[in-house]
């Protein structure tokens, strides 16, 4: 395939020489040409004209570089992803204390229920990746997803809402019983919320930097802020779920406390759309798993191949393009060799039409494409334990929280779960503090433009992460000795301030500032071209399996310390318990995870990329 004419008339002129550029750089056949051509002369001010990152307008046009993308289009994006997250929160912060009031659950039964739910909203985004990356791209993904998330909202509203769905049992019935049909209603609709967060979430931080062109370096580095702002709109969404619809939820109701996020989320859908005109778009490449399952058979298929040492000599497109569709072609790394087989060309790699069969011979690009995948993975792997540490947020703290003194004043109490808040309050703040402090001031000491590399980011947060459950134990084993002391085992509310638990949350939202954002940018940036939405997926499900991961411990856990009539760690009388223990259990293995992330660390490969940019008419 050839390159488009402002690539090859800016970026791939050689000398032929004499000093001129050589006949196969200025002889173009316009039915290739993607972009316009002007004369060999105007090539600069095309470059200058048009995207150099093979993005498209809405019409399938090139991108024109000053009339769209950039921060033009980035507050339609930050809009929908803040009101999006707004909606989320307000149901994830309270939804714990919603099931154990209105659906008479246990402590246990409704965290695991909340974990569940929330690992689901982490594991929904393959679908929606792996749709944005083979067929749809990212906009049309985020749109659709987006209409089937407001469906699922307006469903939730009404099972709080309509009399007959909505469950009427309140916090003092020990004996009310919700029907079939009422559980049967708000697990559906929180579970189509779930399938709709599952082509938003992957999407729309990729899409977001879409709009910023990788080959400008001014663009680059705007880029980088972006992720680190993009989060910022996140935590303002969170931050307003967490206080007012949280405070709306517990002392005027569930049906304004669900309503509310609702709009929210409508505002989200006219935001995304509104910026319509604006956007850059990266065309879908085509499936990712038929390539990586191509160099899976390949390899196999020449088990018995060798290698050459020259890894020159290994099958790739001779142009600058990549065959696969916007991407770039990808330098050969060592490691992994094995796939290397798959680059290797034999006799019997034609099919019965004199073309190649791509399920015997692949490019270096295309087998580089699965060696990043796989070096990703261990990354990965590693924010597990991280994600089990954000989750205990919404469950135990909260739990926790739900056992101690929350007044403000004689006639004001802040329900637990908006103590939450003072994460969304520590990401704001370390959001500007970062990006304009932090930065610049490492930057002088490391040299790097980042200042910190993306791995030495996340690892900063992993170590927050194990202080902020170390913490997190303290005041439990604070609180306990205060139930010991008093004889305060059968109190509702023992008279020690809720606001002993805003340590906690501060440091799990300065943890996720280094990790999560870092996970953002690291996914984006190492995954091959044409799968940044799929790796972006794959991210958020160690949300998801983090959250699992709670859910099977606490499971553990209790099974375990309830055996021969114990009370166990995590009884519905918190104090009786030792949630302490379960802290200091989270403590040891995210410290055993750090150690192990510090080893993958070293041994992970950058990819390298080459060339330029594939994009078909």
């Amino acid at each position: 395939m050839a390159a488009s004419a402002t690539q090859r008339a800016g970026l791939n002129l050689r000398d032929s020489g004499n000093g001129n550029p050589s006949r196969e750089d200025t002889a173009f056949d316009d039915q290739v040409n993607t972009r316009p051509i002007k004369s060999l002369n105007s090539s600069v001010n095309l470059d200058d004209e048009y995207t150099q990152d093979g993005s498209v307008d809405i019409n399938g046009k090139p991108s024109v570089r000053n009339k769209s993308g950039n921060l033009k289009a980035c507050p339609f994006i930050l809009g929908n992803e803040c009101c999006e997250r707004l909606a989320y929160y307000g149901i994830n912060s309270n939804l714990v204390n919603y099931l154990k009031n209105r659906f008479k659950q246990s402590n246990s039964t409704a965290a695991n229920n909340v974990t569940n739910w929330a690992g689901t909203c982490y594991i929904t985004p393959l679908i929606g990746a792996f749709i944005a990356d083979a067929y749809w791209g990212r906009y049309k993904t985020i749109a659709v997803f987006s209409i089937v998330y407001f469906f699922g909202m307006v469903l939730l509203t009404i099972s709080a809402s309509v009399p007959g769905l909505k469950p009427h049992c309140k916090q003092s019935d020990s004996n009310c019983l919700v029907t079939k049909g009422q559980s049967g209603v708000f697990f559906l609709s929180i579970y189509i919320i779930a399938l709709g967060t599952g082509g938003i979430k992957p999407c729309v931080s990729s899409f977001g930097a879409d709009q910023f062109d990788e080959t400008d370096d001014v663009e680059k580095k705007k880029k980088s802020s972006f992720f680190n702002w993009f989060y910022f709109s996140i935590n303002i969404g969170a931050l307003v779920a967490s206080s007012v619809l949280v405070w709306v939820q517990q002392n005027v109701g569930w049906e304004f406390g669900f309503g509310i996020p609702t709009v929210a989320m409508g505002i989200a859908v006219c935001s995304f759309f509104s910026g319509t005109r604006l956007y850059r778009h990266q065309k879908p490449g085509g499936s990712p798993l038929t390539r990586i399952a191509q160099v899976l058979v390949a390899s196999f298929r020449k088990w018995n191949i060798s290698v050459p040492h020259d890894k020159s000599g290994l099958y790739e497109f001779q142009d600058k393009e990549s065959v696969i569709e916007g991407s770039r072609k990808l330098q050969h790394t060592d490691g992994f060799l094995f796939l290397d087989k798959a680059a290797v060309e034999t006799v019997n790699d034609k099919s019965a039409v004199g073309s190649n069969n791509l399920w015997r011979l692949c490019t270096v690009t295309q087998v580089e494409e699965l060696k990043a995948v796989i070096r990703i993975l261990p990354i990965w792997a590693s924010g597990i334990i991280f994600a089990t540490v954000y989750s205990q947020m919404t469950t135990l703290f909260v739990e926790q929280g739900d056992t101690m003194d929350a007044r403000i004043g004689p006639n004001f109490e802040i329900p637990a779960a908006s103590l939450s808040i003072f994460d969304t309050l520590s990401v704001i703040f370390w959001v500007p503090v970062y990006d304009r402090l932090i930065v610049p001031l490492a930057r002088k000491y490391t040299g790097h433009q980042r200042g910190f590399t993306q791995l030495q980011r996340m690892g900063i947060g992993l170590v927050i992460s194990i202080l902020s459950m170390v913490v997190a134990a303290i005041v439990e084993i604070k609180r306990l000795d205060m139930v010991k002391e008093h004889n305060y085992y059968e109190r509702l509310h023992i008279p020690m301030s809720i606001f002993w638990q805003i340590p906690q949350y501060f440091l799990v939202g300065a943890a996720e500032i280094f990790t999560f954002i870092g996970q953002l940018e690291f996914f984006y940036d190492q995954a091959p071209d044409a799968m940044r939405s799929l790796m972006s997926a794959v991210s958020l499900t160690t949300v998801a399996l983090g959250n699992y991961l709670s859910t099977l411990l606490v499971t553990i856990v209790t099974d375990i310390t309830t055996r021969n009539g114990k009370t166990g760690w995590i009884p519905n009388n918190l104090n009786y318990g030792h949630i302490d223990y379960f802290f200091w259990l989270l403590a040891i293995l995210s410290g055993l995870n750090f150690l192990v992330y510090l080893l993958i660390s070293r041994w992970y490969t950058y990819k390298r990329a080459t060339g330029v940019f594939h994009v078909s008419k």
